[in-house]
């Protein structure tokens, strides 16, 4: 019988069936971390993640290299896919942060990110505000539109894409300025991550909602927001073929529009209108496709490990004979970048196979 012990870690508490699934199962899914297959440690295979969080519940035994487990997830859900459970590790590896920052036990760089939250915030709405001069972006639209924190301040050029794909199919925009939650909750914030939500619902207030970035588009699912990949999915008729060079198009399902959102087969018909063939694929795919290593805030806990699981996903494109690699979440594109990878954002990709009659097009 599960018995949380003595020490107070609330939210891992109310994980007990989760926790106990883990602890006792035979962990099928080692293989399918990308953690532990850039450090080949015992510890960091999903089961193991979870037996720790059991035992901390169970024994009130914590130590920091104990709560640091808990940060060797990259959100990504592969580990799901592969259990008959279908346990939810990532849910619950993001209580045990939560738990974890509440008794000062989180990695120094990711306590650091949380102290610099304002500043965050400050940077994030100078971006928007820049972004805002695009035209399409109205004060008094209808339709308002979340690119996300990542797209915003680092990727402003596939920002501006994804305003001028939202207003060609929905027409005039006005951009929020507000964060999902998302890193928040991977990096142990929840009651950040409730607020963040909030904020972005109060400024909608009862709007329809699109969402460039699929890691809020999943975060914010229950609100009824829209990811502009499923708006494009919606009007094929809107892309035409783009001219080619002959380089080869390969997909890569990012996590969170893949395994999070359930997005696999629109992605792939869209390239295939915009490129005339279906797109390549690489070893691994939909449910099972590998993880850049960009998501739940790993770059900043386990930066090496982040870089190691883009490199290898950058490999294996290349050994597979390489050409355009297209993705669909900033994380991705940020890791697969890194690696000099010609990594192209799905959203730009579409933008610029709109049709010349898209925005005379009935909005929908």
């Amino acid at each position: 019988v599960f018995m949380p012990g003595p020490t107070s870690l609330p939210l891992l508490a109310e994980r007990q069936d989760e926790l106990t699934k883990c602890a006792y199962c035979p962990k099928l899914c080692r293989a399918t971390c990308v953690v532990s297959e850039a450090l080949p440690r015992e510890a960091l295979i999903p089961g193991s993640k979870m037996k720790s969080a059991f035992e901390a519940v169970r024994d009130g035994s914590l130590d920091a290299e104990q709560a640091e487990q808990a940060w060797g997830c990259s959100n990504c859900f592969r580990c799901r896919e592969a259990c008959d459970h279908r346990n939810p590790v990532t849910e619950t590896l993001n209580d045990a942060r939560a738990d974890y920052v509440a008794q000062g036990l989180a990695p120094g760089a990711v306590q650091a990110v949380l102290d610099r939250q304002e500043a965050l915030e400050v940077e994030h709405s100078a971006a928007v505000a820049a972004l805002a001069e695009t035209p399409g972006v109205r004060a008094d639209a209808e339709t308002a539109l979340l690119l996300g924190c990542r797209y915003a301040r680092t990727f402003p050029e596939e920002a501006r894409a994804a305003i001028r794909l939202a207003v060609a199919l929905a027409g005039p925009v006005r951009l929020i300025d507000a964060c999902c939650g998302a890193w928040q909750r991977s990096a142990g914030a929840p009651a950040a991550a409730v607020a963040a939500r909030a904020r972005v619902t109060s400024l909608v207030a009862g709007q329809r909602l699109l969402v460039s970035d699929p890691r809020c588009a999943l975060e914010l699912r229950d609100t009824g927001a829209t990811s502009l990949v499923e708006l494009a999915a919606r009007h094929p008729a809107r892309f035409s073929k783009l001219p080619s060079n002959g380089e080869p198009v390969r997909y890569h399902d990012s996590c969170a529009l893949g395994r999070g959102l359930g997005l696999y087969d629109e992605p792939r018909q869209l390239l295939a209108r915009v490129s005339g063939a279906a797109p390549l694929e690489l070893e691994t795919e939909r449910e099972h496709a590998r993880c850049s290593g960009g998501g739940g805030i790993l770059p900043v806990s386990m930066p090496t490990v982040a870089k190691a699981a883009g490199q290898r996903l950058a490999d294996e494109h290349a050994r597979l004979g390489g050409g355009i690699l297209v993705t669909g979440c900033a994380s991705s594109l940020s890791q697969l970048r890194r690696t000099g990878a010609d990594a192209v954002d799905l959203i730009t990709l579409l933008e610029s196979a709109l049709s010349p009659t898209a925005n005379s097009s009935k909005h929908g």
